[in-house]
């Protein structure tokens, strides 16, 4: 790990000793925390019971890139469909030598070459419909002509270098089940076994909503105002994350905007909407207020992380039906904690996508924890190893910018060499198509 300034290593410290506010006080924020493992599992059981109703549609291929199938892939043709040349070559039958067959050959795309007769050889192209009778195929670089005849340079075995007929797969076969992810790969696979659409859960929509006065969206930071950071990277992270994003707007801390936040989470046409800042107890915090207005249902209100400790997860409306919102802190990698914490496995769920594969590495370096709280290090990936970056602060970007992933460092810190959980950034692990 790259030493720390004496800085950071008093911001540490003083992380190390900050422990959670005791019962009863801030409205009781400390002791109703949830566990971080905990806040991901809600996260995701929330939004497996809405995914249950989710809603399908058949689009073109083209259009199928980076959503979920809602119904099994199965074959609708043998593949591949007749028997075909694996390799440039020659086409013969019986053994050598063999009477070369005059004209241009076989080709790719032609219907029903004419059977070989015993002795004969014939071009054939890469893909062309193997003739009947054909006992194997001899790539071009392993036989001469001399003549009318063709010699091979090397013994011939019987159905070398053809690919018989439903190799791949049988008609009705299950090519994939319900649930995989549309990649590039299984688009050529549907076009291969005959699809023109596919029948798709889309993407969750979400729409985000930034809250907060001190909020600047070009040039420098002046005048107690700040750069909003959050607006330019949760639409894009999000949408790696396999969301629709259908919006980002930004609110104020006054009543007009606490009326706004309200008409949205109330009205809003998105699965999910996403707000920023507001989820504390300040004068200013309106997400509490609102919810509690709209009726909603908190099922994490505050988890046991660092940072990040202020997020929520909501449901607006009866289970399975409605929508949900995620309240990420204002700062920006405690934003970023809240979004691997509760929005990435909410969204996975209501996609229906399969849980992230689970993974661990040694981390370089001892890392300073906290009493009580998980915490979330960006952190650089060589080999096996992680490698703790500097400026993990909840205000700081710098060190996530330059990072592959997060490391869930327990309670009482992780000393070097031991394994941690590796929560990769959507980015580095290829996240969703688009």
């Amino acid at each position: 790990m790259t030493p720390a300034t004496p800085a950071e290593q008093a911001l540490d410290e003083a992380l190390a000793l900050v422990s959670r506010a005791p019962e009863g006080a801030g409205a009781g924020v400390g002791h109703r925390a949830a566990p971080w493992p905990r806040a991901r599992d809600t996260a995701a059981r929330a939004g497996g019971a809405a995914g249950a109703r989710a809603r399908t549609r058949q689009v073109p291929l083209a259009e199928g890139l980076g959503e979920v199938l809602a119904e099994p892939l199965d074959a609708l043709t043998d593949l591949p469909s007749f028997d075909t040349s694996a390799m440039d070559g020659w086409a013969v039958a019986g053994p050598g030598p063999w009477s070369v067959r005059a004209g241009e050959g076989v080709l790719a795309g032609s219907d029903g070459p004419a059977p070989l007769a015993d002795g004969e050889a014939v071009r054939i192209a890469t893909g062309a419909r193997i003739p009947a009778d054909t006992t194997a195929v001899v790539r071009s670089e392993h036989c001469r002509e001399s003549g009318s005849q063709l010699f091979a340079d090397r013994p011939v075995l019987t159905g070398q270098d053809i690919r018989p007929r439903g190799q791949e797969c049988r008609s009705g076969d299950l090519l994939l089940p319900a649930g995989s992810l549309v990649t590039p790969a299984v688009l050529g696979l549907a076009a291969a076994a005959g699809y023109d659409g596919l029948t798709t859960r889309p993407r969750p929509r979400v729409e985000i909503l930034v809250l907060g006065d001190e909020l600047l969206t070009e040039g420098l930071p002046k005048d107690g105002l700040i750069r909003d950071a959050l607006s330019p990277m949760l639409g894009p992270w999000l949408t790696r994350l396999g969301a629709e994003v259908i919006g980002t707007r930004r609110l104020g801390d006054d009543p007009a905007g606490a009326e706004a936040l309200f008409q949205a989470v109330t009205t809003s046409a998105a699965d999910v909407v996403v707000t920023t800042g507001g989820t504390a107890s300040g004068p200013v915090d309106h997400v509490h207020p609102v919810l509690l207005r709209a009726g909603a249902e908190l099922l994490v209100d505050g988890v046991a992380v660092r940072p990040g400790h202020p997020m929520l997860l909501a449901r607006i409306g009866q289970p399975g039906e409605g929508r949900h919102l995620v309240g990420l802190p204002g700062n920006p990698l405690a934003a970023v904690s809240g979004l691997l914490t509760l929005a990435e496995p909410l969204l996975r769920a209501l996609a229906g996508r399969r849980p992230r594969h689970r993974y661990t590495a040694a981390v370089q370096g001892d890392v300073p924890g906290h009493p009580h709280d998980t915490r979330l290090v960006p952190v650089l990936l060589s080999g096996e190893q992680a490698q703790p970056l500097r400026y993990n602060g909840p205000a700081m970007l710098r060190g996530v910018a330059a990072a592959d992933a997060l490391a869930v460092v327990p309670p009482h810190g992780a000393r070097s060499g031991q394994e941690l959980e590796i929560l990769d950034l959507p980015w580095a692990s290829g996240g969703c198509f688009t």
